[in-house]
Formats: structure tokens, sequence, C-alpha cells
């Protein structure tokens, strides 16, 4: 009598406990490489996912879960999915199936809620089962095979999309789609420049890893990279245009982050291996690369804040720091322009009209463009002396040495082989001095 009074008080415990969970809500985000459902639900829910072929289908089974939402009617145009079903399994459980295109693999993972989206959520990511990246932008573009001359190419990256909003501005304007649009002027008038190609990160409305957004730039082997934000703050009285470079910490342990990373990498710093280097000398390239790269960036970014200076009013007037992980690439210049602030109801008007969209993308490419005309790398059409601005030396540029500057510093810095240096200045050693005036080849 005492055990099943002790069975009869377990069970009853159970059922007390056992949590139904509702599904709320499914949105579907279609990008190049995947797509991504987003599941909306009012408690944590144990899952099932696999897939059959003939036709292919994936199949998501949600344990104690019941929904009032029509799934059929989800919108999946434009995806990899053509029609969404769904039926109860074992009287408790809920079945998903997705009827999809071709052959795809499932990954999921459970999210909880936040202050942008106050349901636990889970989401389910499916990828090719050969995924391949497309590349939007000609790689290192040759103009024609007589010439090596090749075009600047420049990595645009809008910030969030799909289920990452950003911030919500006054007037329920969504950061996303506005540096989207930024982005896509910026993209228009480096189109319409001789010696620049484009290549935009995010072409849509999805999400992209900030890791990823990186990786698909060095993919591209863009010369730069530019992220592209509105920020926010809790106080709408904040104000202001920004733009960010690593921070000398951030640099510090992303070298040490590739340094462990080496053995994987073929070709990290403008083509030197570090498979084959011990630590030391890995690590001293990584340094001499990231702070090279880093001083790039706050000369691009000083000429950006200069032309948004024109446009807006400057949150501060030079180049900040911050350790953003989207800017930590060891062989590429690469900025964060906070192009205002989103949650400041008058800016927030401003950068949702078109034209103020417009002027902002134009500042951007202001900075971009007059830096690469005054230090092209070399190879492009830019640095072979077409298109110069007047008064600018075709042949090379001039170069003040600083304390704490060597030859070899120098050259890794300007992307120029020291002995080019040297022949050009007639040095006899590799010593330099403050104050020195070098010229520094542009082709």
């Amino acid at each position: 009598m005492i055990i099943t009074r002790g069975l009869l008080l377990l069970g009853m415990l159970w059922l007390s406990t056992m949590a139904w969970a509702d599904v709320k809500d499914v949105r579907v985000w279609q990008s190049p490489d995947s797509t991504r459902l987003v599941f909306d639900l009012t408690a944590p829910v144990e899952h099932k996912i696999f897939t059959l072929s003939n036709p292919h289908r994936v199949v998501i089974d949600l344990m104690d879960v019941k929904s009032q939402l029509d799934v059929t009617q989800v919108d999946v145009a434009d995806t990899s999915i053509r029609a969404i079903r769904s039926g109860k399994r074992n009287k408790n459980d809920l079945r998903i199936v997705l009827d999809i295109n071709q052959a795809l693999k499932p990954k999921s993972f459970p999210l909880k809620p936040n202050k942008k989206y106050p349901f636990d959520r889970l989401v389910v990511d499916l990828e090719a089962q050969q995924a391949v990246t497309a590349i939007a932008a000609p790689v290192k573009q040759i103009r024609d095979s007589g010439s090596s001359q090749r075009d600047i190419i420049i990595a645009i990256d809008a910030g969030h999309g799909g289920e990452d909003p950003g911030a919500i501005g006054h007037g329920r304007i969504y950061e996303k789609r506005v540096v989207l649009s930024i982005a896509r002027e910026l993209e228009r008038l480096l189109k319409k420049e001789p010696g620049f190609q484009p290549f935009m990160v995010r072409t849509g409305d999805y999400y992209i890893g900030l890791r990823e957004r990186t990786a698909k730039a060095r993919k591209a082997n863009a010369d730069f990279f530019v992220s592209i934000h509105a920020d926010a703050f809790k106080h709408p009285g904040a104000h202001g245009s920004s733009v960010f470079v690593l921070s000398e910490r951030g640099a510090t342990s992303e070298a040490a982050r590739w340094l462990a990373d080496k053995e994987n990498e073929s070709d990290l710093i403008g083509g030197v291996s570090l498979e084959d280097k011990e630590d030391h000398l890995a690590m001293t390239l990584l340094d001499l690369s990231m702070t090279a790269k880093r001083n790039s960036s706050v000369q691009i970014g000083s000429g950006i804040l200069r032309h948004m200076g024109k446009v807006s009013r400057l949150h501060k007037k030079q180049v900040e720091e911050a350790a953003f992980v989207v800017l930590k690439a060891p062989d590429m210049p690469a900025l964060l322009v906070e192009t205002g602030f989103i949650s400041n109801p008058g800016e927030a008007k401003k950068l949702a009209g078109k034209r103020y969209q417009q002027k902002m993308a134009r500042a951007i490419f202001n900075g971009i463009n007059g830096y690469f005309q005054n230090h092209p790398p070399r190879g492009t059409l830019l640095a072979s002396g077409k298109n110069k601005p007047a008064g600018t030396t075709s042949g090379f540029r001039t170069y003040v040495v600083r304390s704490g500057d060597t030859l070899s510093a120098i050259a890794l810095r300007q992307q120029v082989a020291m002995a080019e240096i040297r022949r050009l200045n007639k040095l006899k050693s590799d010593l330099v001095w403050v104050g020195q005036k070098l010229k520094i080849p542009n082709s």
C-alpha cells in the first residue's frame, strides 16, 4: 500500500511538472548558402531531426508540443523549401515535414528568450550537402591578359540581418534594413569608380555569423573590409556617427588565436605560410601584419570621419577602438562604421530617408577612395598611375619615418619588398632615422 501510494505520488508529480509548449510562429530566411527556420515556442522543447529521400524531406519532431498555427501558410517563396506540413505524432508530439528541392543537411540549436524575442526559439539551418559559398565579386580581377593591373576589392558588410534585426529605432526603423540600403549605395558608387570592385558580404535579409563575415571577405581576397551599422543607446539623446578600428588588445588576442590555428592556415599573411614557422617567428609576423593593417585602418577611418562630418554630427572626432569580433582579420584593414544612433528620433528619421542614406554612403566612399588613391596596393590599376588625382606622383609616394619604425616594418605596412625601398632610395643599409623621407614605390 505504501509502494502504491508512492508510485501514485510520483505519477502526479510527473504530470504536474510535464510542460507542454505551443508553436507561436515560424519564420524562414534564405541566404546564398543555407535556409534558416526559426520556431517561436512558449517553452523549451526536446526535438529530433532526420532526413528522407525520394522525394527529399526534412522531418522535425517536437516533443510535447501542440500548435494552433497553420504551417502551410508560412511564406517559403524563393527558398529551398517547397512546402511545410504538420501532423500529430504519438498523441503528444508535433511532426513538421519540410518538402525540399534538394538534399540538405539540417543543423539545429535552441535560443533562450531575450529583450527582442520574449519566446524560446528553435533554430534549424538547412545547408547544401556540398555547400559552395558564392563569391559575388571577381577575386583580384586582372583587367586583360596583357596587363597586371587588377581592381581594388572592397568588402562591404551590412550588419545584422534575418532573425537578427539589430537595433530597432524610433518609428520601428530596423537597423538591418537601413545599413543594407547604405551598403547597396556604397556598392553602386564603387562599381562606377575605375579601379574598384565591391564585394557584398550580405546581399539580402539573412543572418551571417560575425567570423563568417570576415571569412567571406578573406575568401574574396578583399583589400579592405568595412562593416556598416546604426548604433543604439538607452538614452534617446545620444547622437552622432562613429568609426571604430580593432583595439590593440583585441589585435593581440586575435594574433594569439590565429597562432594557435596556424597549422590549418596555408597562406595567412600575404601568401606567407605560418605552417613551417617557429611560434615566436609566426607571432612576430602576425603582430607586424595586424599592426600594419590597423594603422591603415586608422588612416582610412580618419578620412571617412572627415567626410561624414559634412553630413552628420560626429559622436567622436577621432577614430575609436573596440574589440569587435567582425574586425579581427590579420591580413586586411578593417573598420566598423556607426552611421548614427537609430535610437535617436531625429537621427532615425534621417537614416530612414533615401537621400540621407545616399549621402552617408558617399561619405564612406570618399574616405575609402581618397585613401586608396594615395596608397594603392601593388599590382592594381590605381598603382599604375592611371586615374590618379592631380599632383600625385605616379611612380612613388612619400613616407616619413616615425619613432619605432624599422625598414622591414615599413615594407610590410606598405606592402612592398624591402629591396625595392632600398633601391628607390639608394640605401646602403637597412638603417632609417626618425623624420627621414622615404620613397615608396606604387607598383
